[in-house]
């Protein structure tokens, strides 16, 4: 069944064609920075975000593959377009607070390893909230099919970002504070309406 765009949204893609030529872009580049600057009416997300077409394809053919998708708080779960997939994301979890305790680790970070353990390599991780997160996902050698990066913040976001990049783990970032729930959730839906075509 093929999404039914809403007239808002067609208003606001036209709006955003007017403002921006993006068409030298590669497709998947292109969806995703699309979908990133319509959720949040910032056109500095045309230049900040780094986007690899080929992990965004590897992230995209495991969406159709059915890969779990991860998020690292339920503000991105709630954002993300479901389409029938089960959304991970065991951050308000008790056993998140536990591990959180026991260890030192932020409870994000807690919940990114009881979340790993859950579904192991290949998913889809998307981080639009804690950069603890991103960081403990990069040290855990999880192998994912693809991060969506994006954490908001002053303390530790842009530090968190520039480590996914320099990683070589597949994946969406952007260069800098910026980022935020709204913004995750919207890379990855991107992907999720390719995913139906």
């Amino acid at each position: 069944m093929s999404r039914v765009v809403h007239p808002i949204e067609q208003e606001s893609y036209r709006i955003l064609q007017d403002r921006v030529d993006l068409s030298h872009l590669p497709p998947l580049t292109r969806a995703v920075t699309e979908r990133v600057v319509h959720a949040s009416a910032d056109l500095d997300y045309v230049t900040d975000l780094v986007c690899a077409e080929a992990a965004l394809a590897g992230g995209l053919t495991a969406l159709r593959a059915g890969a779990p998708v991860v998020t690292d708080v339920w503000m991105v779960a709630a954002g993300i377009t479901r389409a029938d997939r089960e959304i991970v994301c065991p951050v308000a979890e008790p056993t998140a607070a536990a591990l959180a305790r026991a260890t030192g680790l932020t409870r994000s970070a807690a919940a990114v390893r009881i979340a790993y353990d859950r579904v192991g390599p290949g998913a889809v991780w998307v981080v639009g909230c804690a950069p603890t997160a991103l960081v403990e996902l990069i040290a855990l050698d999880a192998a994912p099919a693809l991060v969506v990066g994006l954490p908001v913040g002053f303390v530790g976001a842009a530090e968190s970002k520039a480590a996914l990049r320099a990683s070589g783990l597949p994946a969406v970032s952007n260069v800098g504070e910026k980022g935020g729930s709204a913004v995750a959730a919207a890379a990855l839906n991107a992907l999720l309406y390719l995913e139906e075509t």
